[in-house]
């Protein structure tokens, strides 16, 4: 189990790094840069970048769900009955869905999220600063482990993690 440990945590990073790094590169290189183009070149060139930027944006999602799931169901028995990590991480999966949502409405082509997508200066202004949230929530919660006085049954899921 600890090889997947390592390798669902390691996937889970990189995924962040990947979406949340091109969000952050998008929002304040791309976007203010790619002004300076002719309206048309500048379209051509933004449905380009969407193109491909929406398959990293698809798999990123179901990587992101799949380590999500799988780390945080790993991560319970070491936080039984810790009332501060569950609201963590409870807030951390109800922003992560609008990051998806958010992410998913800026490459899509519904007609009904089309709003998104023409305030997209905005939107993914949002998504970044949604983005910092998890990080933050994230590192606060690893960094701080698990709690003194935990009961005895995370002291047992400890050394079986470790082993």
């Amino acid at each position: 189990m600890f090889a997947i440990d390592v390798l669902s945590r390691i996937v889970h990073v990189l995924t962040a790094i990947t979406l949340v790094g091109g969000s952050v590169f998008t929002c304040f290189v791309l976007m203010p840069s790619a002004k300076v183009l002719a309206d048309e070149a500048h379209q051509k060139f933004a449905a380009a970048i969407t193109g491909r930027w929406k398959r990293f944006v698809h798999f990123g999602v179901l990587l992101f769900l799949v380590t999500g799931f799988y780390n945080y169901f790993r991560a319970i028995p070491l936080h039984k009955g810790d009332g501060l990590y569950h609201a963590l991480i409870g807030t951390k999966m109800l922003l992560a869905v609008g990051i998806f949502f958010l992410a998913a409405a800026l490459v899509g082509r519904s007609e009904k999220l089309a709003a998104i997508r023409v305030n997209r200066g905005r939107w993914i202004k949002v998504l970044v600063l949604l983005a910092v949230i998890v990080v933050s929530i994230s590192g606060f919660v690893k960094v701080r482990g698990v709690p003194a006085g935990a009961p005895a049954v995370v002291e047992a899921a400890v050394v079986e993690a470790a082993e």
